[in-house]
């Protein structure tokens, strides 16, 4: 991989250096200028020993952000693990390559290494957890709150000063009538006195911020966390948080699911507890809005994975959820991880048929599995996530590693038969804008995960992107294609976006006279060179297809351009406003039977670009360049894009207009599936029982699965052959038609 180069953001100055024809063609005069910013990489759902997870915090910190040790080191980084309870003392470290002045390898009274898997209860000196104790000593289990707020919290602290690297603390929190979400409050933490802190020499630290919001917030909200002491030190007592979870103008205690000790809502099991489940959740939405308005994202995770909504219990997300979200708080619930982690798992992202038990009734994962690794919300066209953005709303699409383990093989492998570490398959691409502070904070951090000025990509298919919308208009205001094109390449050059009057990018909202015509530029960067995967034979997917291409040097086939009509929003309780997918999706994909709510039938690829209709950037043949115009625009409309390396009709991958297919015959869950050979037999084929660390793989390894003496391409392999990135749309609002009333 080439190294990222940063030069200052693009200015109107340098725009005009670029000729007379620019002037002409963006006469208006510039708004005020955004703060200077940058794309920056990171995750923000992964995990550690402080709830699932297999390795410390130190140990996942050191992986995702060293370029020495690893080579896809992250730009900022969230830690977070799930809601409820732990019993594991994270901040203990595996060995001395990990251990830090403030905390150092630690000892039993036998002299033997206690390690990120010995009990709080067990460690030297023990940790005693608070509240509602429950469990054996040794063993008991701490709520995530005094872990969060307690522990977890100043080792972050530590490691990011220390480090000198942006991080916080977030929280895979357990959905009240829902399953997963990623979520954090960042208000207290890193605060700006850490600049000039001076770090301790011995053993101890103590945080100048903290994360008592983060850690209330999940005392009262997360389904998991049954604790009733307010977060007291013991139950009864006064001695701590006495937190209170009171939501401005609900009803709190006078609802019938308010626990008087708890001070919080504790819905009742059984018939209808979905329903009170998700009332709850929108409740944790207004305590965000109401105490952190600016500081808050609840962004649902994996959402497809649990299946469908049930009112009767703890399951998935319809569309209708998603849509309660937004309008409750439209700043703090602004998308979804519909691309999810576990992509090397035998299941990719962990969706499969018949995974959930439903009242008694097994349901696949909505979509039954994955599709080119993207959930079947965010990866159908015309599909969820286009009738929201058909609809107007800032939702938008976000990836995440959900890092937890390397599956059969140890940490430091460079296989994996279940999950990559945050950065090295996938990553969030987030303009962020610090302005002169030499300082990435986590405000600018969650204001550019807010903004949608985002995309995301798997593989290390693209790194750059611009992506650009720009009003013309006959005569003064005219426009032409080299101009915008012009705009666009200096932005990816620049790695940041444009701030150009008449003109929009991703998460923004394009504004013109009805009869405009609007100029599309789209610049992405394919760098030239290796990715992170450590397989060096040629992917099989394409080898079906004769193309002879590297697994670690993939080239991007094309770019689709996505348009839907923007109709506003669906009001709560009309037709149109709630409904569910497909549960026979796996083997009825047919759009007809999706309900009108889950779709936008105006969606559609309405350009496609390769390499016969691209071209190169003059002097950097990494840079592909493409421009269209969208002319006489009437009605309010978005554009998005996707892309991949796989071009269309490509057997068990792609159909014959290049959508995704299911990823069900790249799932060594059922071996009977299995569907594309690989052959390669290769020099460099370590055994499964040795710990790989380079990237020098020549043939099919040895954990792949093998049917009647072929091995057929899975896990891991089936990841780095099928990769894709999607962008947040550009939204243009013609005046007079419908307003897009989500989006600035």
């Amino acid at each position: 991989m080439k190294p990222v180069f940063r030069p200052a953001p693009i200015a109107l100055a340098a725009i005009a250096a670029l000729g007379t024809t620019v002037l002409v063609a963006a006469p208006q005069v510039a708004s005020a200028a955004k703060p200077a910013g940058t794309y920056v990489t990171g995750d923000f759902h992964n995990h550690t020993t402080c709830s699932d997870g297999s390795i410390s915090m130190q140990k996942l910190v050191k992986k995702v952000t060293d370029k020495t040790d690893t080579p896809w080191g992250l730009d900022w980084f969230v830690q977070a693990g799930h809601g409820g309870s732990g019993n594991r003392n994270c901040t203990l470290v595996e060995d001395a390559s990990l251990a830090t002045p403030a905390y150092p390898l630690n000892y039993d009274s036998n002299g033997n290494l206690q390690g990120p898997t010995t009990t709080w209860q067990s460690s030297n000196p023990a940790v005693q957890p608070k509240g509602r104790v429950s469990g054996s000593a040794p063993g008991q289990v701490m709520w995530r709150w005094q872990s969060l707020q307690e522990f977890q919290y100043p080792v972050m602290e530590y490691l990011a000063a220390y480090k000198n690297k942006p991080m916080f603390v977030g929280i895979e929190t357990v959905a009240p009538g829902h399953e997963h979400v990623s979520a954090s409050v960042i208000t207290g933490q890193m605060p700006a006195s850490l600049d000039k802190a001076t770090l301790p020499t011995t053993k101890g630290y103590t945080p100048l911020g903290n994360a008592t919001a983060l850690a209330q917030w999940e005392y009262c909200f997360d389904r998991n966390d049954t604790d009733t002491s307010r977060g007291n030190s013991v139950l009864g007592g006064d001695v701590g948080n006495n937190w209170n979870c009171a939501v401005p103008g609900s009803l709190n205690s006078a609802s019938s699911d308010w626990s008087a000790q708890a001070q919080k809502l504790v819905p009742a099991s059984g018939s209808g507890n979905g329903d009170r489940g998700h009332a709850k959740t929108l409740e944790a939405l207004k305590w965000m809005v109401a105490n952190h308005p600016n500081g808050s994202y609840y962004v649902p995770a994996h959402l497809e994975r649990a299946g469908p909504f049930n009112p009767d219990g703890n399951n998935g997300f319809n569309i209708e959820h998603l849509r309660n979200f937004n309008n409750t708080a439209p700043r703090v619930a602004f998308g979804f991880e519909t691309q999810p982690g576990h992509g090397a798992s035998d299941n990719r992202g962990e969706y499969s048929p018949l995974r959930n038990n439903i009242n008694g009734v097994l349901t696949d994962s909505v979509g039954g599995t994955t599709w080119g690794g993207t959930g079947v919300y965010g990866s159908q066209v015309g599909g969820v996530w286009d009738a929201l953005l058909g609809e107007g709303r800032n939702w938008w699409f976000f990836a995440s590693s959900d890092w937890h383990n390397r599956g059969s093989f140890g940490p430091d492998d460079r296989r994996s038969t279940q999950d990559f570490y945050p950065g090295e398959y996938q990553r969030d691409y987030v303009m962020v804008r610090n302005g002169t502070d030499p300082k990435l904070r986590p405000q600018a951090i969650v204001d550019g995960l807010r903004s949608g000025n985002s995309f995301a990509a798997s593989g290390q298919l693209i790194d750059r992107l611009a992506f650009v919308a720009c009003a013309s208009y006959p005569g003064i205001g005219a426009r032409t294609n080299a101009a915008v094109e012009n705009i666009a390449v200096n932005a990816a050059l620049n790695n940041t976006d444009v701030d150009v009057a008449g003109c929009a990018t991703m998460g923004e909202k394009l504004v013109v006279r009805p009869g405009a015509e609007v100029i599309v530029s789209i610049v992405a960067r394919d760098p030239a060179g290796k990715n992170y995967s450590p397989y060096s034979f040629n992917n099989p997917s394409l080898a079906q297809v004769g193309i002879q291409q590297p697994l670690n040097m993939p080239v991007l086939d094309h770019i689709d351009v996505v348009r839907g009509m923007v109709t506003g929003y669906k009001q709560p309780g009309t037709a149109g406003y709630a409904g569910q997918w497909p549960n026979d999706w796996l083997t009825n994909p047919v759009m007809a039977n999706v309900p009108a709510a889950a779709k936008n039938t105006s969606a559609a690829v309405i350009k496609t670009f390769n390499g016969a209709t691209w071209t190169a950037v003059a002097g950097n043949a990494e840079y592909k360049k493409m421009t269209f115009r969208i002319p006489a625009v009437q009605a309010s409309q978005y554009v998005r894009l996707r892309g991949s390396n796989l071009p269309a009709a490509v057997p068990y991958e792609t159909d014959a207009n290049g959508n995704p297919l299911a990823d069900i015959h790249t799932n060594a869950s059922n071996l009977a599936n299995l569907r594309i050979p690989c052959n390669v037999a290769g020099t460099n084929l370590p055994s499964n029982n040795v710990v790989y660390t380079g990237d020098t793989i020549d043939g099919c390894p040895a954990h792949l699965p093998t049917v009647n003496g072929q091995k057929y391409v899975a896990f891991d392999v089936a990841a780095w052959s099928d990769l894709w990135f999607y962008s947040n749309p550009i939204y243009v609002e013609v005046q007079g038609a419908t307003a897009v009333a989500g989006v600035k």
